[in-house]
C-alpha cells in the first residue's frame, strides 16, 4: 500500500529494490556532474528565495517577515539567473537545480519539487545544445539503463506540427510503430459527430481482440484525453462490422483505399476540432501500442528532438493571444518577424520559436530554447500578448536591465533528473526514485507536511488564516 510505504519511508528504503533506485540516482547525478565539467561547464548555484515571476506554473510563496505583505517565491526554475550569468561572462553554466512548482502529481511528475540538469551556453545555437546533450546523455543511458538498446546520436528531429499530425502528441513514444491517419473521407458519412470536424484514425492490422477489450480501450482513451473515441472493424470476410460501421458502409471502398485497410483491420477514430481530435487519437495510439502485441518494442530507449514550437497560441480561458511555452525564447526571424506581425503581414499564430524538447519513450525529458537576448525584440514579443515595455520592466527588471548593457546570444536546456532516473530504472512512477516523495496530494505523510503553525508564527509574518478547507 503506497500510503503505508510513504508513511514509513525510512523502513521502505531498507527494501533492496527501493534502495537500489536511490543508489542509481546518486550514481547518475555523479556521472552527469562529471560529464558537464569535462565539457568545461562551471557548476554555479542560484538562489532559492527569489521574486515571483510568470513562468507558466503556480509559485510556492514564502512570506517575508521583515517586509510585511511581501513574499519571496521558490524558483520554478533558475531561468532568469542562468541567463544573467551569461550576461556576466560565464560562458558555460550548469547546476543540478532544485525547482519548485505548485502542480498536481502525475506518473512522471512529482508534486512540489523536482531536480533538473540545468545548463546554459553563451554564443550557442540550437545545434550546439543538441551536440552537448547527445554527447552527455547516451553514455549515461548505456551505462546505467535497464535496457541495452538506445538511440544513437544524432537523435531524430520532428517538427511540432508533424509530431501532432503523425503521433497525436508532442511527446511521441517512438517505440510504437502505429501512426495517425487522416480520415477526412468520413466527414460526410452521415455520422453526426464527424460532420465538418477533423477526423483522425489509428489503424491496427491483424487485430483479434474482443469487444470487451475495445470498450475498455475507448473508455481509457476518453479518460486520458477528454474526447470521445469511436471504432469499426474490417473482418476476415472483408465486411465492415461493429462500432460505427453502419455509417461507413456506403463509403466502404473509398474508406478501405484511403485508410489502407486489410482483412481483420481495426480502426480507432477520434473527431472534433483539430487539437482535440489529435489528442484523443494520440491517446488511442499510445494505448493500442502498449496493449496490442507486436506494435511496441518496449525494452529500448528511443530519443527524439521536437523542434519548431509555435511561439503563440489562443488561450483556452482568455480566448486571446498568449505565449505558447517559454516567453524567453527567440522568435525565428528575430525583429523582422515581430515587425511583420505588428504590421499585420504575418499571423502571430504562424510564428515559430527557437525552442526544442528532448523526448524519450514518450516522456518529456527536457525543454530548452535559444533565448531572446535582445531587449527590443523582447518588448515586441510581449507587445503581441498585450504587455508593454513598462510591464516587461516590472516583471523582469533584472533581465531587462542586464540585456540593455549587452548580452551574448545564448541557449540552454534542462533535462529532468528525476524523469531520467525513472527511465533508467525502468519504473512507471517517479516516486520510486525519490528518497522521500510526497503523495499525489502533495503531502509528506511521514513528516506531516503541510501542517498548521502557531498563532505566534502567523503574527510574526503578519498573516491571518481566514478559513480552513474543511469549514
Amino acid at each position: 500500500d503506497e500510503t503505508q510505504r510513504l508513511k514509513y519511508r525510512y523502513l521502505d528504503l531498507r527494501n533492496p529494490a527501493v534502495k537500489k533506485n536511490i543508489i542509481l540516482r546518486c550514481q547518475v547525478i555523479a556521472a552527469l556532474r562529471q560529464a558537464m565539467m569535462a565539457h568545461d561547464f562551471l557548476e554555479i548555484t542560484t538562489p532559492i528565495l527569489t521574486a515571483s515571476s510568470p513562468e507558466g506554473a503556480r509559485d510556492y510563496l514564502v512570506p517575508a517577515r521583515k517586509h510585511p505583505g511581501k513574499f519571496y517565491a521558490l524558483p520554478q526554475a533558475p531561468q532568469q539567473f542562468k541567463q544573467l550569468l551569461m550576461t556576466s561572462g560565464f560562458d558555460r553554466y550548469f547546476q543540478i537545480a532544485p525547482c519548485f512548482r505548485d502542480e498536481d502529481a502525475r506518473g512522471d511528475r512529482s508534486p512540489g519539487e523536482f531536480y533538473q540538469l540545468d545548463m546554459e551556453m553563451s554564443f550557442a545555437t540550437q545545434e550546439d545544445v543538441f551536440a552537448i546533450c547527445e554527447d552527455v546523455l547516451p553514455p549515461i543511458f548505456a551505462k546505467f539503463g535497464t535496457y541495452d538498446i538506445a538511440s544513437q546520436p544524432p537523435f531524430r528531429r520532428i517538427a511540432y506540427n508533424d509530431a501532432l499530425a503523425v503521433y497525436g502528441s508532442d511527446k511521441p513514444d517512438l517505440r510504437i510503430d502505429l501512426e495517425l491517419t487522416d480520415a477526412a473521407c468520413l466527414q460526410d458519412c452521415g455520422f453526426e459527430p464527424f460532420a465538418g470536424q477533423t477526423v483522425k484514425a489509428v489503424v491496427v492490422p491483424d487485430f483479434h481482440k474482443t469487444r470487451k477489450f475495445i470498450d475498455k480501450l475507448c473508455a481509457e482513451a476518453e479518460m486520458l484525453s477528454g474526447g470521445k473515441a469511436y471504432w469499426f472493424r474490417l473482418d476476415e470476410n472483408g465486411e465492415l462490422v461493429g462500432g460505427i460501421s453502419k455509417f461507413v458502409a456506403e463509403k466502404k471502398d473509398e474508406v478501405i483505399e484511403k485508410l489502407g485497410l486489410t482483412k481483420n483491420s481495426f480502426v480507432a477514430l477520434a473527431a472534433g476540432k483539430y487539437g482535440a481530435a489529435v489528442k484523443t487519437a494520440g491517446a488511442l495510439r499510445k494505448l493500442l501500442g502498449a496493449q496490442v502485441e507486436g506494435h511496441m518494442d518496449a525494452e529500448r530507449y528511443e530519443f527524439c528532438w521536437i523542434v519548431d514550437f509555435p511561439m503563440y497560441e489562443i488561450g483556452e480561458e482568455s480566448g486571446e493571444l498568449e505565449f505558447c511555452h517559454n516567453p524567453f525564447s527567440m522568435p525565428k526571424g528575430g525583429m523582422e518577424t515581430m515587425l511583420a506581425a505588428e504590421r499585420g503581414e504575418l499571423d502571430p499564430l504562424s510564428i515559430t520559436a527557437d525552442q526544442y524538447d528532448l523526448v524519450c519513450n514518450g516522456v518529456e525529458l527536457s525543454s530548452g530554447a535559444v533565448r531572446n537576448h535582445d531587449p527590443e525584440i523582447m518588448i515586441k514579443a510581449f507587445e503581441l500578448v498585450r504587455l508593454g515595455e513598462d510591464d516587461v520592466k516590472a516583471k523582469f527588471p533584472a533581465m531587462y536591465n542586464a540585456f540593455c548593457y549587452g548580452a551574448p546570444p545564448h541557449a540552454g536546456i534542462a533535462p529532468g533528473v528525476d524523469r531520467m532516473v525513472m527511465l533508467l530504472a525502468g519504473e512507471d512512477s517517479i516516486r520510486e526514485i525519490i528518497p522521500f516523495p510526497m503523495n499525489k496530494n502533495a503531502q509528506d505523510i511521514m513528516m506531516g507536511a503541510p501542517s498548521e503553525v502557531t498563532q505566534k508564527q502567523l503574527d510574526e509574518l503578519h498573516i491571518a488564516v481566514t478559513a480552513h478547507e474543511d469549514e
